[in-house]
């Protein structure tokens, strides 16, 4: 699956995870359901968990003892921002207008949501008889349903010089028109009710969020750029799973004895913190490698000790993790720092902070560069400009649990948290190819 397909299969988090199982089960990975015994596992084992619907951690087993050989651990985001519906969302206006009550998800750039065709996707919770245990379902609405309409300029004289924008008032979207007559409550039940052909009475909640329609396209003169909503950090998913997959590994590399155990840990809640029992900062993804020492040690019969050797694995790991950076803007130059200029089209970028934002560190910056050199790959630095605050991603968060060895990289993006961002054709082929040499090399 190319890049453009899996951008347009995953519109939210639920969505871009269930995709990725699709993907995996195909290439033969089993999926371990973390309430019952971990399994038997042998070196060459596919296997994944899920946590929550919306994070994912697959692991290719490979023939070394853990503690021996540490893991190799891609780690990426599957969030975005944008806008959940809050409950009970209908407002009935004037003249039978309806529109949706949302709160705001992330760092969006909100004016980039205006006139654009928007629908819905999330999961959906519906009954059963177990009250501990409803039944899950992903919706995706694929047919544009609502709008964010931007009020004119004629009664916004200023718009063009900057606008503050009220969450609450300006950006909620308007579903449609129904008769007066009609009352407008479980207007949105209805239509989900419908799309999933369910009972409107079994549904009992859910995590719905807009979407933009439009797909994900290439753009330039010579089809250069991706133009695509959730680019960050969708982008890196994609490359960690091809890397994993081996799609771009050669047949000796793809058939060799791995030694190595890989991971690709998928987190959610980046874009809000981290801090969820499915985000980076959830001890979710260290109980699923303590139980995983604890069952190689058992088939291969070690007499180490396990809680010993996860310790060891630990101190033998590296970790990548892979969320988007700001490339150099050619309408915005002076806000880069004035030695370091990532551009599109210029390789992956390491990013380093020294407020400690990113995990970075000159140990971490020089693995991550010999292995881009090794896979032919380019690749750049990322430094703020001292007088303007960056943001921060999930390796820090995830390094203060985890104490892994590791570097903080991303491709480069314009447009960073707009509804649409702009990257690179050549530099998500330079990343796979980087990533597989970390996975195989």
């Amino acid at each position: 699956m190319n890049l453009i397909q899996f951008l347009n299969s995953s519109p939210v988090n639920y969505l871009a995870v269930a995709t990725l199982e699709e993907q995996l089960q195909a290439a033969g990975f089993r999926k371990i359901d973390p309430t019952m015994p971990m399994p038997d596992v042998r070196p060459g084992d596919k296997l994944y968990f899920t946590k929550n619907d919306s994070s994912l951690y697959a692991i290719r087993l490979g023939s070394k003892p853990l503690g021996e050989s540490g893991i190799r651990i891609i780690c990426a985001h599957c969030d975005s921002p944008t806008f959940r519906i809050k409950p009970n969302p209908e407002i009935l206006m004037e003249k039978g207008f309806v529109k949706l009550n949302t709160e705001i998800y992330g760092g969006a750039i909100m004016s980039t949501w205006f006139d654009r065709p928007l629908s819905l996707a999330g999961r959906v919770m519906l009954r059963t008889s177990d009250p501990l245990h409803p039944q899950t379902r992903l919706l995706h609405i694929k047919e544009p349903i609502l709008i964010i309409p931007n009020l004119a300029i004629h009664f916004n004289r200023q718009v063009n010089d900057g606008v503050k924008l009220s969450k609450q008032k300006d950006m909620l979207p308007v579903l449609g028109i129904i008769d007066e007559e009609l009352c407008a409550d479980n207007l949105l039940l209805n239509e989900i009710a419908k799309n999933l052909d369910v009972a409107p009475e079994d549904i009992l909640d859910f995590d719905l969020y807009l979407y933009d329609t439009t797909p994900a396209c290439e753009v330039g003169l010579n089809k250069e750029f991706i133009s695509a909503g959730r680019l960050d950090d969708l982008s890196m998913v994609h490359a960690g799973l091809q890397a994993m997959l081996g799609s771009v590994a050669d047949n000796k590399k793809k058939n060799q004895n791995q030694e190595q155990t890989m991971v690709l840990a998928i987190f959610d809640n980046e874009e809000t913190g981290s801090g969820t029992k499915q985000g980076a900062g959830s001890p979710f993804l260290a109980q699923v490698l303590q139980r995983l020492v604890l069952a190689q040690s058992k088939a291969l019969g070690l007499t180490t000790n396990p809680f010993d050797d996860f310790y060891r694995m630990i101190e033998n790991s590296f970790m990548v993790s892979a969320d988007n950076a700001h490339a150099w803007h050619p309408n915005y130059g002076e806000k880069m720092d004035p030695t370091n200029h990532p551009v599109l089209g210029g390789g992956p970028i390491i990013k380093v902070n020294a407020a400690q934002k990113y995990a970075s560190d000159a140990d971490g910056a020089a693995v991550f560069s010999e292995i881009c050199r090794r896979a032919g790959v380019p690749y750049q630095r990322f430094v703020n400009h001292s007088d303007i605050a960056g943001g921060s991603t999930l390796g820090n968060i995830l390094t203060s649990s985890l104490p892994f060895r590791g570097v903080d990289m991303g491709n480069g993006v314009w447009g960073m948290h707009s509804i649409r961002e702009t990257g690179s054709v050549k530099d998500q082929e330079y990343v796979i190819k980087a990533f597989t040499e970390f996975f195989w090399g």
